[in-house]
């Protein structure tokens, strides 16, 4: 098995995951995308996301396309961390995750498997983000705060002390949440009020 880490999508996120790994000197073997005109600068198109070999991470930042395509990959995930962002020794990280540019993941925080804490968002301490979810750039989830499985936290957002998310639920960019989210809602606006239901799988 090659060490040289194969991303998987070729949009814009992976660019992202792409600059991430150079500048934490990680080998990038390829990028596979169903599109081949999918383009990552620098790297070469590997085929179809059947091509996907290990070591992979998922570099796909829609989370309903997301949640899909994990469901079709098998083997050894890797995370990427960029080496300015700022991860607790006592934070712990899943398998396939994905630390952005200026992040913050702070003491007794957890991210699962496959969860995205893209660029200067800060996940306090004791916050949780579950499994393949993502937290958009310059999120705020405040300590104490849950997130499910599969949901969207917007950019920008603010997550106060203790609120909790459920699975797949969409947190509107800008939104401040003082309270409970609904599995499979949309809430936007400050302070956040539920704007409708989200398709489930």
């Amino acid at each position: 098995m090659s060490d040289a880490l194969v991303l998987v999508g070729g949009g814009g996120h992976a660019k992202v995951v792409a600059d991430a790994a150079r500048s934490g000197r990680v080998g990038l073997a390829g990028f596979v995308d169903d599109d081949p005109e999918a383009e990552v600068p620098g790297l070469a198109w590997l085929g179809g996301l059947d091509q996907a070999r290990e070591p992979w991470i998922l570099c796909i930042g829609d989370v309903a396309t997301r949640m899909r395509v994990i469901d079709s990959l098998r083997g050894q995930a890797s995370n990427i961390v960029h080496p300015s962002a700022v991860l607790s020794e006592r934070a712990s990280i899943g398998d396939g995750v994905f630390v952005g540019p200026g992040a913050i993941v702070n003491v007794d925080a957890v991210v699962e498997d496959h969860g995205i804490v893209n660029s200067a968002a800060v996940i306090e301490h004791d916050a949780r983000v579950g499994f393949g979810s993502h937290v958009a750039p310059g999120a705020v989830l405040c300590g104490g705060v849950s997130v499910g499985r599969g949901c969207l936290v917007g950019a920008g957002a603010v997550l106060m002390p203790g609120v909790e998310v459920g699975d797949q639920a969409i947190v509107g960019a800008g939104a401040v949440v003082t309270g409970a989210v609904s599995a499979r809602t949309r809430v936007v606006g400050t302070p956040a009020r539920m704007l409708g239901h989200r398709e489930g799988r």
